[in-house]
Formats: C-alpha cells, structure tokens, sequence
C-alpha cells in the first residue's frame, strides 16, 4: 500500500537515473518523468478532491514562471555583457597562476550576495570563457556554480530560499551567519580546483589590444541587474524587472534573441524537473536539527531547495543560517541540483554527465561537509522560533 500511495518517489528516481544515465537526452527524459508523473495523480487521486493536481499547478505556477523568466533573462543579459567586451579586459587585471582563477570565484561569490545566482554564474562562466580562452576544466565549470550558490546562502536577497525565509518573517541577520561555513567551503573547493584548471588551461593575462567597450551593453546588463533586485524586494518576482529591463534596453541597442533559443532546452528541463519534484507527497520533514540541516543539503543536490525551504518554514524551529547554507550551497553536488547550475551547462554543455561532474568536482561535497562542521563548531546549533 505504502508503494502505491507513494509511487511518485520510485518514478522521481527512475527520472534523476534518466537524466545521470542519458546526459545528452537531459530534457526528454525530465518530460518523460514528469508526464507520468501527472498521468500517475490524475489516476490515483484523492476522490476528496479530483481537482488537487490543479490547484497544485496554480500553486506553483508563479514560482515556475518567474524560474523561466529568470532562466531566459539572464542567457540574454550574459550575453549583452560578453559583447559589451568588458571580459576581453579582465585578462589585465586578474593575477597569473591559480590565484587568478580563484580570485574570478571569490568575485562570482561576491556578486551572488546581492545578485541572483543564476545571473552571477552566467557571468562568471562568460568570463572564464575568456580569459581561459574557452578551455574550461568542468572540476571548474562546477567551482563556478558552488561561487555562485555561496554566494546566496547568507544574503536575503542572494538566493530565493532566503528571499522565502525573508518574506517569512526571518530577519536578515539570522541567515547572514551561513557566511561563516561559505568561507572555509570555498577554500576547500576553490583552490583545488583553481589549481587544476591553470594546469588545464592558465590565465592568459595579454588582452586582446584595440578593445572597445561598448557602454550601451553595459548600461543594460546594470539595468537589468538593477531590475532584478529592485522587482525580487518589492514584488517577490525578480523576473519582471528583468524582462521591463530588456525590452528598454533593446530601445537602444541590439538584443540578442538568439540566446532564448540556446537556453530553450536547459530552461524546460529544469522546469519540468522543478515541478516534478513539487508533486512528490513530501508532507513534513523529519525534527529540525543540525543534522537534518546536513542531510537536506544533500537532499537539495537533487530535489528543488524551494519546497524544501518551504516545508521547513511551516515546521519552524530552524537556525536560519545553517539552513540556508546547506540547501543554497548542498545544491552544488550535482549539475541539476540548483538553478545556476543549469543554466551554465548552456554554455558547457559537457558539464551535464553526472558522473564527469562529480569525478572532477567532488571537492565541492568534501567542501560542502567542512564548511558544515565549522559552521557547527564556532555557532552551534542556534534555532530561531518566535520571529513571525
């Protein structure tokens, strides 16, 4: 009884094997999951209630419209930024050796504190496009991501799993300690990694001489940024700001269309993996603690970090900060896990073979359990209740 009340799960499996299994067949085989999936609720529904899987839909039609949004107005802004040649200049300024590749991750994770990762691995991954002169290690490829989602953990406004406790009623600063884990996390990575890609593929510090900048395309890609924030503070929906961003800037500039069409499959396959994993009948989660803390964060390499995130919030009795660092960060293990992580793949394609994405950066989950276990040493175990 208890496998067919909750098949779901054995058919969510089969799809995330289909996805590790058949990486180059990524989007048809999410499709396919989904689609029995739903054929599965629609035939095994509650007669209480014929219409629970439509008012599901309109549940999380919001959040899945405004990931689409996001997914598509960032290809478009990284490439505005690639052809504004601001990274064609970078080469001057980062050092030689490994220190530059990882100064280009401390910067990526600093501009996804107040960015949205998505946006600030798309740039990062344009970058590292130029300045290794398109051979990027995918031990990197995955550096990059981890960046982007660090980044986030601490920030209200970095990620949407803190947004969501922000909105809450979670105070700012009780997530803002997550820092605290992000820092040694990204020494364990970073460095490693760094090191293997300038084995791979230096720096090249020459840029190309007679750069032009082309200021319009900068002025976009702020404008654009400047959407996001301003639309994800006021409205909870970063993607309209993005989208009013774009239409303006292609007044007076040339847009490049041809990135949506780029993105189109990364961009279905993560929504059709996102709401598949909304319909899994995950009710409640198991007693906050930091070792439930822990375990979610693995949890999030393969199941979306937002119904994670939301479930923890209806049961309370979280330290916000642990949280939100092992759900932003955790989703790095595995190229699916995050957003920002699918949406890189555009770019380097190769970064969707599951099993090439944990060979080469499995520093990132030995840096996902040290970061943790600092985190727990120097904090402990500090939930807040109380705060709504």
């Amino acid at each position: 009884m208890f496998l067919i009340q909750n098949f779901e799960f054995v058919l969510f499996a089969l799809t995330l094997l289909g996805v590790a299994l058949f990486h180059k067949q990524t989007m048809w085989v999410a499709l396919t999951g989904m689609a029995l999936i739903i054929i599965y609720r629609l035939v095994f529904n509650d007669p209480a209630d014929p219409f629970q899987l439509f008012h599901h839909l309109g549940e999380e039609g919001r959040t899945l419209v405004n990931l689409m949004g996001l997914l598509f107005g960032f290809a478009v802004l990284s490439k505005h930024f690639e052809e504004s040649h601001v990274p064609n200049l970078l080469p001057n300024y980062l050092r030689s050796g490994w220190m530059g590749a990882f100064t280009l991750l401390v910067m990526i994770t600093v501009l996804s504190s107040f960015l949205d990762n998505i946006a600030a691995a798309l740039i990062g991954g344009t970058v590292a496009l130029v300045v290794f002169r398109g051979k990027v290690h995918i031990g990197y490829v995955a550096a990059i991501v981890a960046s982007s989602n660090a980044g986030g953990a601490g920030s209200v406004i970095g990620d949407t799993t803190t947004t969501l406790m922000w909105i809450d009623g979670v105070p700012a600063l009780n997530v803002i300690h997550a820092y605290v884990a992000v820092v040694p996390a990204l020494l364990v990575f970073g460095i490693p990694l760094s090191i293997i890609q300038t084995k791979y593929q230096p720096i090249l510090n020459d840029a190309v001489p007679g750069i032009s900048i082309d200021y319009r395309k900068i002025f976009v890609v702020a404008l654009i940024l400047a959407g996001a924030i301003t639309t994800n503070i006021l409205l909870d929906f970063p993607a309209a700001g993005v989208w009013a961003s774009i239409l303006i800037g292609a007044l007076f500039t040339s847009t490049p269309w041809s990135e949506l069409k780029n993105s189109l499959k990364g961009t279905i396959f993560l929504l059709a993996l996102v709401f598949s994993a909304s319909m899994m009948p995950v009710e409640e989660l198991p007693a906050a603690s930091w070792q439930t803390s822990l375990v979610l964060g693995f949890v999030s390499s393969v199941f979306d970090n937002i119904p994670l995130t939301k479930l923890a919030l209806e049961q309370g009795g979280y330290d916000w900060g642990m949280l939100a660092y092992a759900v932003g960060f955790g989703g790095s293990m595995v190229w699916f896990g995050s957003s920002a992580g699918v949406a890189i793949t555009n770019k380097f394609p190769e970064g969707r073979s599951v099993t090439r994405w944990l060979k080469s950066g499995w520093w990132i989950a030995a840096a996902y359990i040290i970061g943790f276990l600092v985190l727990l040493a120097l904090r402990g175990w500090e939930p807040v209740t109380g705060y709504k």
